[in-house]
């Protein structure tokens, strides 16, 4: 009989995959050693993975490009990268190299593209896309940004104010899109995105207050569904009901040249995940073609705004099982170094599923389990309602120690979490490890930022 967790994974999924392996008992992530990086750093930790980050850049451009050549397309392709799926310089110095765009969502992430423009990182040739409801400050920057030569810099406007605003706080002509406010999908508790302007209004609002005004030029057309992007009747529908407006516009508007499909890409979640990434990007572009040749327009540039997809994939975090509390005849729960609720934000906000393996032990016998987290909390738990599947681990040992790694969580935690500030229970953001490569491939780490200390949390709150 199998009873090792070896055995469990094997008769489970395809394994080893192409970021998972093992080495005797350990596992190893894009030829990491995990244990090794225990050993030398401790847990909790988080770690990104800079690589993957550029990696997934390099799959969606190599996607677009063989969908437009099978299609003959005629438009250009653009990959900006969504800011707020994680602020840090890492993070947007990795991306940058690829020679992707920037989109942004509020007002200090113009300050944030100041600065990446003072280092040489981002130029006037790069895409500043503004996403978001605007208001002073935002506006504020954005001017400042396109008064300072920054003529690549396009707000996207949100609603119908936006317009005026913009107009007062740039100097001169500037290029604009506009949000189309997509319907959710039938199971949400309201009918239509509260982002953006409506699809009858959109038209209207071209004629009466763009078209004969020579300050502005409209450049795109953005569109978005908060479900992301998945095969299903919903989202065809939705993308043809945006393809309709853009033709339509298009015939009235010349200088329109830009269709912004947003992002929603879905991040491994699973050993058993299955996307057609590459299938969808084709059907995609194929769909634009084929309504852009039926309304006789040219094809549009495409422009992308992936965020989760390009740094989710870079990222994980690692803990170690200090103790295991029986509290009744069916029910084991290991309690993890840190808190789901403060750590991982995401598995009790919105019961988010992240890969979940052991780093160690994989040839010991295996058991069935609930996580807990440090916090006083009854939400600071993961088990089979984010995991779908019952969590299976190697076998509480006393003498043994555990340690078990969340992967692909390198979107939004931080910045939901509060990272840096204060956390339920005072547990302390965990030390944060960088993990790269150099000229010859080799393995590299460094500590970007120490765990917490005592007193970070005492100078937040005023005892010192």
């Amino acid at each position: 009989m199998n009873t090792r967790y070896i055995d469990l994974i094997e008769q489970t999924f395809d394994f080893p995959q192409e970021e998972f392996d093992l080495s005797g008992s350990h596992l190893h992530f894009h030829g990491i050693d995990l244990m090794e990086l225990i050993e030398t750093y401790g847990t909790p930790l988080k770690f990104t993975f800079l690589p993957q980050i550029s990696n997934n850049i390099n799959r969606v451009k190599s996607w677009f490009l063989q969908a437009m050549e099978k299609h003959n397309y005629q438009g250009a392709y653009h990959y900006c990268y969504c800011t707020k799926s994680s602020h840090f310089k890492f993070v947007l110095e990795e991306a940058l190299q690829n020679n992707v765009h920037i989109e942004t969502s509020s007002a200090i992430d113009i300050d944030i593209v100041e600065e990446l423009k003072k280092s040489g990182k981002i130029s006037n040739d790069t895409f500043v896309l503004c996403n978001g409801f605007k208001r002073d400050q935002y506006i504020a920057n954005i001017g400042r940004l396109i008064n300072n030569g920054h003529r690549n810099c396009v707000p996207i406007v949100d609603n119908f104010e936006e317009l005026n605003l913009l107009s007062n706080a740039v100097e001169g002509t500037f290029k604009i899109g506009i949000r189309i406010a997509s319907e959710e999908e039938p199971k949400f508790e309201f009918y239509t995105s509260r982002l953006g302007i409506g699809y009858k209004n959109i038209v209207p609002f071209f004629k009466e207050h763009i078209q004969k005004n020579p300050k502005v030029e409209l450049k795109m057309l953005h569109f978005f569904i908060n479900t992301g992007i998945r095969d299903n009747a919903y989202y065809w529908n939705e993308l043809l009901k945006c393809l309709r407006v853009y033709t339509t516009l298009k015939k009235v508007c010349p200088s329109l040249d830009s269709l912004n499909i947003g992002g929603g890409f879905p991040v491994k979640n699973s050993l058993n995940f299955d996307f057609d990434y590459a299938y969808m990007i084709e059907e995609i572009i194929n769909q634009i073609q084929l309504s852009c040749e039926e309304e006789n327009v040219p094809v549009p540039d495409i422009f992308t705004e992936f965020g989760s997809f390009t740094v989710g994939e870079s990222g994980g975090s690692i803990f170690k099982v200090l103790y295991q509390k029986q509290q009744n005849d069916r029910e084991k729960w290991n309690m993890i170094n840190s808190s789901f609720i403060t750590t991982l934000p995401d598995v009790w906000a919105i019961n988010k599923r992240f890969v979940l393996l052991p780093i160690n032990r994989w040839k010991d016998t295996y058991e069935r389990v609930l996580l807990g987290g440090l916090t006083c909390d009854s939400d600071d738990y993961y088990n089979s309602e984010q995991h779908i599947n019952a969590i299976y681990l190697p076998k509480y040992d006393t003498n043994k120690p555990l340690y078990i790694g969340f992967f692909n969580t390198g979107a939004y935690q931080e910045n939901i979490g509060g990272y840096g500030g204060l956390q339920h229970c005072l547990i302390p953001t965990p030390q944060h490890i960088l993990i790269d490569k150099d000229e010859k491939g080799n393995i590299t780490t460094r500590l970007f930022r120490p765990q917490q200390a005592k007193e970070d949390f005492l100078k937040i709150l005023g005892y010192e």
